[in-house]
């Protein structure tokens, strides 16, 4: 039985200052890494490489479409992989669910990483098709689910609500360290979630502390790290 530490990071495509963002990643140790805004244009499986590399991690899920990502650390083994797109709507940005089955300590958990929409209804329909993505995906996998993403929403919306109450929220479950997440540099909303199965035990979830300054520098969200179990 193993504990995990799962970070959930929008990196804004490495826009700002990819070393600052692998700065952060390694200060809090994660075993899992749900990241949204990857880079997806040019260069852009290069530049995934290096910033798993830079993190000290490896690419356990995600394609090209939709900047989505899970990173593992050496020691956590990938079972499965799987991905997404979400239903389209014209005009806005295509949406999608990645997802890695990993084993850690022996004990298996599914990490999905999603970007949700700025849209309301876009945005609640697709938290719809994201739970049946993860129900099946638990149902064939045998392992409890974390999902993990920039919901683009403050808790008490329609689209968060859905989540919260088909899952622990985990801040809310047992918050530790700050809530706001966005933005980084002057944080007055919690748009970033940590969204873990019944069956998981969060024992803290949070905004970690930030004692080199890189929050502002790194991104414009401030990364949420929720510790779970042991499983």
């Amino acid at each position: 039985m193993a504990a995990v530490r799962l970070l959930s990071y929008n990196v804004r495509s490495l826009r700002d200052d990819p070393a600052a963002v692998a700065r952060v990643v390694r200060a809090n140790a994660p075993d899992a890494v749900c990241v949204q805004e990857v880079p997806r244009l040019w260069g852009w499986r290069l530049r995934r490489r290096r910033l798993a590399r830079d993190c000290g991690l490896r690419i356990a899920a995600g394609r090209r479409a939709c900047g989505l990502a899970v990173l593992a650390a050496p020691h956590v083994r990938r079972v499965a992989r799987e991905f997404h797109l979400l239903t389209p709507d014209p005009g806005l940005h295509r949406r999608a669910l990645a997802i890695a089955v990993l084993e850690v300590g022996g004990t298996r958990l599914i990490a999905a990483s999603t970007h949700l929409d700025l849209a309301d209804g876009p945005r609640l329909r697709h938290v719809h098709e994201i739970i049946a993505h993860l129900d099946r995906a638990r149902d064939r996998h045998g392992a409890p689910v974390v999902l993990a993403g920039d919901v683009n929403e403050e808790p008490g919306g329609p689209a968060w609500s859905l989540l919260a109450d088909r899952f622990q929220d985990a801040y809310a479950a047992a918050p530790a360290g700050g809530e706001l997440t966005f933005t980084a540099r002057d944080p007055k909303r919690r748009i970033d979630g940590v969204f873990a199965d019944h069956a998981v035990r969060v024992t803290a979830c949070g905004v970690p502390p930030d004692d080199a300054g890189d929050h502002p520098r790194a991104t414009d969200h401030r990364p949420v790290l929720a510790e779970l179990g042991p499983l």
